[in-house]
């Protein structure tokens, strides 16, 4: 498989985040045990909706991180512009990094709300782009072939 440079790129940065997602599950896996497994414990003092807060932002984090990387991989072969292009490679991981951000922030301060709003249209827009590019190439070269 030939990758463009831009998804070299981008892919690398995002591989670059996942640890910091692997990270966060074993400091939620400490938090649940109470310190029996995983990073941390208690002594996080997070009540029950923030703990619930913190695990839906670690698993959109890790669900949506993948998705950007998928992402990525079809923006090779979609024909948009090329600042079109480039907006929808950006927004998923940036999308990614403020949904999760916003349930984090939600926890403490119910001013964070927004990321959430912003993260998920920056993530729609990412997906909608890269489909309607991929809709648009149906006919170019290098497509597989339909089999009769």
């Amino acid at each position: 498989m030939d990758l463009t440079r831009e998804t070299k790129v981008v892919a690398g940065i995002i591989l670059l985040m996942v640890p910091t997602v692997q990270y966060g599950g074993l400091a939620i896996l400490g938090m649940l045990t109470h310190g029996v497994a995983g990073a941390g414990g208690a002594e996080a003092g997070l009540n029950a909706e923030q703990l619930v807060l913190f695990r839906a932002g670690h698993a959109h984090a890790g669900v949506w991180l993948i998705l950007s990387l998928v992402i990525q991989v079809l923006l090779d072969a979609v024909r948009l512009p090329g600042a079109t292009k480039w907006l929808a490679r950006v927004a998923a991981p940036v999308g990614t990094l403020a949904l999760s951000g916003g349930f984090f922030g939600l926890a403490f301060k119910t001013e964070f709300r927004f990321l959430l709003y912003f993260g998920a249209l920056a993530m729609f827009s990412a997906l909608v782009l890269t489909a309607v590019g991929l809709l648009r190439n149906l006919n170019s070269a290098g497509t597989a072939k339909t089999f009769h």
